[in-house]
């Protein structure tokens, strides 16, 4: 049966449908720590600054060289062109759902909603165990870094980490290119672009963060399709110009890029910048490491926070996880998720290559999962709309190319998940390769079944989906500021690409 009128208007007006009952006279210290919102400040740029911020990160500095290694500088701009394709259509349903319907569970929440309460779960910890795996690279990534080896030097930054986040429009933005060198073609083929397809996923990861920050958006509506064009473009124009660049620089088998056996390994840009006799620069890039491992890490400390206080609150993970301080940080969701990161400790020793290579292929599978997801859930969404008759106009951001994009990045994405590991079968078989490349697909599918069974969940009929609760009222004489913006000429146009 099709959503009444009445559960529309309390819907939209930000009260769920069905929520449970409460006492408002409970203090704070005893259920609203358990219940409390999170705080609706931030802005487009804040949006924009922590999905990329997530993004450009050590992964880029350092692991841009492993992918090098392992494809070739025209295997790298392959694998990272096609991987962009893919990010920017799981951008456009996101984009069209998160828009409509801002809220924290993000495509978590959607994905109960519209398809099945345990894919929700399954996806909820997939994405949570995303993050806590790139932010266990991110300090990985520095264990590679001969001078930063020290473990006071890391538990500096883990410190660095905790504290920052608290301070959510505290999310800093590091940008950087260089030039100049002639290297190989491709380092093995067709085999060395399929091993790197992961890292660009991984690398990639982070553009889905918008639709987590929606949620605590004061205008997602302007804000959120504003952030999802520009972080789109500025990733693509930095990781794939970046991808071009140190492949002209640098050869492929140079010794001093990360690799499986790498005990220690060198940014591409502190090899090229060491090569031309700029000494200075290559110790600068070293910093910038160094400060964007504080800056990634807060991201991935934001986005993985919010996805498990989501699941806690929604009886998907233990209720302490969704507790809150008085100002709307989710605290312990915050512990949860450094100390599980802290594993990356544990590459102190001479395997600190293999461990990173570990685990920036289960991140790397895990976020195949999630984007794979996310075109279902938006597939669901449009058959829901069409099913309760209504028109595509209440839509305030439309996916470009909807249906034939969301159904090419969703095969491409199942496809990228088996494709990624078939060189593990290659001569000599590799049984740690199979395992690391496909352990996250049974342990998906077990958390989805195990879920199901034990909960009893229903697939989401087309006609009882909700397609209300979460959407806010817009303010009739609101200022359209994208619209101000272009209205400042080319440069400024430019300029809002760019800086934001």
């Amino acid at each position: 049966m099709a959503v009444t009128d009445e559960k529309r208007q309390a819907s939209v007006e930000g009260t769920p449908a069905s929520s449970p009952s409460g006492d408002a006279a409970v203090p704070y210290a005893v259920e609203e720590a358990y219940s409390a919102p999170l705080h609706r400040k931030l802005k487009s740029r804040h949006l924009q600054m922590i999905a990329i911020g997530g993004i450009i990160g050590p992964g880029l500095f350092v692991g841009s060289g492993n992918a090098l290694h392992l494809a070739g500088p025209g295997g790298i701009i392959i694998s990272f062109s096609l991987v962009g394709i893919i990010v920017f259509f799981v951008m456009q349903s996101l984009g069209e759902l998160a828009t409509l319907i801002p809220v924290t569970g993000s495509f978590t929440e959607y994905a109960a909603r519209f398809v099945d309460d345990s894919l929700s779960f399954a996806l909820g910890w997939a994405y949570w165990y995303l993050w806590v795996t790139v932010l266990a690279n991110e300090y990985n990534a520095i264990s590679l870094r001969g001078r930063y080896r020290s473990p006071q030097n890391r538990l500096h930054l883990l410190a660095q980490a905790l504290v920052i986040p608290f301070s959510p429009r505290g999310y800093p933005l590091y940008e950087l290119l260089i030039i100049v060198n002639i290297a190989g073609a491709f380092a093995d083929s067709i085999n060395g672009v399929a091993n790197t397809f992961v890292i660009a996923g991984t690398l990639y990861a982070g553009t889905e963060m918008v639709g987590i920050t929606s949620g605590e958006s004061s205008n997602p509506r302007r804000a959120v399709p504003r952030a999802i064009r520009q972080v789109f473009w500025r990733i693509l124009i930095f990781y794939v110009g970046m991808m071009f660049f140190i492949g002209i620089l640098i050869p492929w088998n140079d010794k001093r890029l990360l690799a499986k056996a790498s005990k220690t390994a060198q940014s591409p840009l502190t090899i090229a910048l060491s090569d031309a006799g700029i000494n200075a620069g290559a110790s600068l890039i070293n910093a910038v490491i160094v400060i964007a491992v504080i800056s990634a890490g807060n991201s991935s400390l934001y986005v993985s926070s919010r996805t498990i206080l989501f699941m806690a609150r929604n009886g998907k993970a233990p209720k302490i996880f969704g507790r809150v301080t008085r100002t709307g940080v989710p605290w312990v969701a915050l512990l949860l998720s450094n100390l599980v990161a802290c594993i990356s400790f544990l590459s102190v020793s001479d395997a600190a290559g293999t461990v990173y290579n570990a685990l920036i292929t289960l991140s790397g599978v895990a976020t195949f999962i999630v984007w794979g997801t996310i075109e279902l859930t938006h597939i669901r969404f449009r058959n829901g709309l069409a099913a309760q008759n209504e028109p595509l106009s209440t839509l305030p951001f439309k996916a470009m190319w909807y249906p034939y994009g969301t159904y090419a990045a969703l095969g491409a994405n199942i496809f990228l998940i088996f494709f990624q590991g078939y060189t593990a079968f290659l001569n000599p078989f590799s049984a740690t390769d199979l395992v690391i490349n496909y352990i996250l697909l049974p342990v998906f599918l077990i958390l989805l079944v195990g879920y199901k069974f034990w909960k009893r969940t229903k697939w989401v009929k087309l006609e009882e989906m909700d397609l209300w609760t979460g959407r806010r009222v817009e303010g009739i004489g609101a200022v359209d500021e994208e619209t101000v913006q272009k209205k400042g000429g080319i440069v400024k146009r430019a300029k809002n690409v760019i800086v934001g």
